[in-house]
This record gives structure tokens, C-alpha cells and sequence, in this order.
């Protein structure tokens, strides 16, 4: 594969960081402090083609690969990674579940307006008694008369609140587990969609993320998205692409601490020289750049087997895995390079620690990412 971006590609990068730091960096703090979610971002988002990135043109999509969406993603987190979350949740779960699992009339009815970024995608999964445990979903889906009627609850899902589009996972078959799970394309305002509390969290302030709850509510058959009993399959092929985007976001946090290290350790003089001369500083340095370049390599080679339409779970899980517990560290490292300041509101660094600690959460554990990775290289002869 190669290793650096064609020129096409450094084009959107550079473009992207542009509009990152001209529209989202002067508010990035007055966004994160009272937890708002910038709802006045998104029709910017979308001129820019960045709220459909892997969507075909056909659909109102901008038809780039999963290279260029990396990179997008890592620019969008290097100023502010709660903006990077919603536009990667949006991209990679919601959106991208309906046009990879849906029909043709699936795709222009609901895929379209999602990719042109008229609406708001999110997608449900996660609830409060299951998470790495998928197969203790306690959501149902019962069929009646044309209908499927769900009930149940979801936790943390990103865009609860604001999303006019989600993609719900349930039960339709309990006695089958993970193979009796089925996905449904739910418009926001059907009768029973009910929209819970907001988290109050650490980190990813900016980022929506909330509970929702379905109360008898009924979802017509023709929004059953995919096979019945299969959505759970498929929500693992949305995962694998999924966690290139968090892998990438991981990336950028960590591009942004490193950066802001490195200002700093150039301005900032002890014992009368720039701190950036101590060989402490010096190596600290080192380390966060050499292993962010190897995050972004996984991540970049995972994207291009994606591109290819290469299988790439074990490379999207050592991706994320790696990038996201790189970032939590690279932060840190950040914030003791500041020293004391780093422990205030008045510089970066605290937020980017604040941010990272998500990425190695998200969409699969640490954890589970080695279930996944070590499962992958044992079925190998």
C-alpha cells in the first residue's frame, strides 16, 4: 500500500483543516463547558460533503474512500473530537448500516437526506444491561398485521437526542441470541420513539449522547433493514468499518495533544532556555510522534483494505485498539509536558485527556478488540 496521501487527498485533508479551524476551533470550549451540541454546524458539515463521506453520489453522497474518511476524521478530532464522534457516528453507524443492508427503495428514501446531511442519523444498539454482550439484548420486535412493534431501551447512543433518522437493533427471535437480532429503520417521530436522559460525561462534551426508550412502538415490515434475524451479522460488518473511524478520531486527539505539547515546550522557558531543549522533554516528544505516525499506519492500512473490499476485522480492531489507548497516553504525556498549566481549562490538553479516554471504549472495549484480534489470528492455518 502507499504510504502517503495522493495529492487529491491532501487537498480534502488540508481543505478539511481549514474549515476545522476557521468554523469549529473558536468554539470549541464554548460548546464543550455547558455540553451543547452544535446543531448550526451541520448544514456547514454538509456543503462541505461531510455528512455522507462513503455514500455513492447517487445518494447524495460525496463517494470517497475509506482513506480519505480516515483522514477527514483525524482533521475534524485534531480541533475538536466531539465534532469528529457526531460526524463518524453519523458516517460509519447509521447511515452507512442502511445503504450497505438496505433496499434500493431503502436507500433513496431514507439514505439520501441522511447523506446530503438534511437529516440527523444515530443508531441504536448498546442498552443498559448489554453492551460488549450483545447477545443480552433485551429490546424485542414482535410481528403484527404488517407491523414489527418494538419495546425495550437504549443507552448511550450518540445523536439520541437530535437524530430525525435511527437504526434499531432488536430482538425478533430471543431463543437464538445473537443470531435472533434484527435492525429497523426508525423514523424519529413514530408514535412510542421516546427520548431519554442526556449523560452528563466526562469527555466528547460537545457530542450527544443519550438514552431512548420504545414504547409499543409500531416499525411497518418494510423498514426491517436486511434479513429478519441478520441484523446482528451485519452490525458486525458496520462495526469493522466503524472502528476505522474511531481509530482515525483516536489518531487526531492524539495529533492535537502532540501539537499543542510541542508549542508549548517551544514557548515556554525554565532555567533560561525553552523547555524544549531538555532531553526529558526532548524524548517525551519522540515517543508521542513515533507513535501516532504507527497509529495512523494501521489505521491507513486498515482503510485500504477496506477500499480493496478486503475483510478487515482483525486490521480495524488492532487499529482502534492500538490508536485509541496511544491517544489516552500521547494526551497524558501532553498534559505533564505543561505541567501544571496542563491541568487547566486554559490550554488543550486537558480536553484531549478528557476526550480519549472514549476511544478505547466505544465501539468495542480494549478488551473486546483483543477477543477479536486474537480469535482472527487463531482461525489461521
Amino acid at each position: 500500500m502507499h504510504l502517503d496521501l495522493t495529492e487529491e487527498q491532501s487537498r480534502i485533508k488540508f481543505s478539511v483543516r481549514e474549515f476545522a479551524e476557521a468554523e469549529i476551533a473558536p468554539h470549541v470550549m464554548a460548546w464543550d463547558e455547558p455540553q451543547q451540541f452544535p446543531l448550526e454546524l451541520q448544514p456547514k458539515l454538509a456543503e462541505m460533503g461531510l455528512m455522507g463521506i462513503i455514500i455513492p453520489e447517487a445518494y447524495g453522497g460525496a463517494g470517497l474512500g475509506y482513506i480519505e474518511y480516515a483522514t477527514i476524521i483525524e482533521e475534524l478530532a485534531r480541533v475538536d473530537p466531539s465534532v469528529a464522534l457526531g460526524v463518524a457516528a453519523h458516517n460509519s453507524l447509521g447511515t452507512n448500516h442502511i445503504f450497505m443492508a438496505g433496499t434500493e427503495a431503502q436507500r433513496e428514501t431514507f439514505v439520501t437526506p441522511l447523506a446530503r446531511g438534511e437529516k440527523l442519523g444515530a443508531w441504536a444498539l448498546t442498552e443498559p444491561g448489554s453492551g460488549s454482550d450483545a447477545a443480552g439484548l433485551s429490546t424485542t420486535a414482535v410481528r403484527q398485521n404488517g407491523h414489527f412493534v418494538l419495546n425495550g431501551n437504549k443507552n448511550f447512543i450518540t445523536h439520541a437526542s437530535y437524530a430525525d433518522t435511527c437504526v434499531v437493533l432488536a430482538s425478533t427471535d430471543r431463543s437464538k441470541g445473537t443470531h435472533g437480532i434484527s435492525a429497523f429503520i426508525v423514523p424519529t417521530d413514530t408514535p412510542g420513539f421516546v427520548r431519554g436522559k442526556k449523560e452528563n460525561k466526562l469527555g466528547m462534551r460537545a457530542s450527544d449522547t443519550a438514552s431512548l426508550a420504545f414504547v409499543d412502538m409500531k416499525v411497518p415490515a418494510e423498514n426491517l433493514l436486511g434479513r429478519e434475524n441478520e441484523g446482528f451479522v451485519d452490525a458486525l460488518r458496520i462495526l469493522d468499518g466503524g472502528r476505522i473511524s474511531i481509530a482515525a478520531l483516536s489518531v487526531g486527539i492524539a495529533q492535537g495533544a502532540y501539537e499543542a505539547a510541542l508549542r508549548y515546550a517551544r514557548e515556554r522557558y525554565a532555567f533560561g532556555r525553552p523547555i524544549a531543549e531538555f532531553q526529558a522533554i526532548q524524548w517525551k516528544l519522540a515517543d508521542m510522534a513515533t507513535q501516532i505516525e504507527a497509529a495512523r499506519l494501521l489505521t491507513w492500512k486498515a482503510a485500504a483494505m477496506k477500499d480493496a473490499g478486503r475483510r478487515t476485522t482483525k486490521e480495524s480492531a488492532m487499529a482502534k485498539m492500538y490508536a485509541s489507548e496511544m491517544a489516552v497516553k500521547v494526551a497524558e504525556e501532553a498534559i505533564q509536558i505543561h505541567g501544571g498549566y496542563g491541568y487547566t481549562k486554559d490550554y488543550p490538553a486537558e480536553k484531549f485527556w478528557r476526550d480519549a479516554k472514549l476511544c478505547t471504549i466505544g465501539e468495542g472495549t480494549s478488551e473486546i478488540q483483543r477477543l477479536v484480534i486474537a480469535r482472527e489470528i487463531l482461525r489461521q492455518p
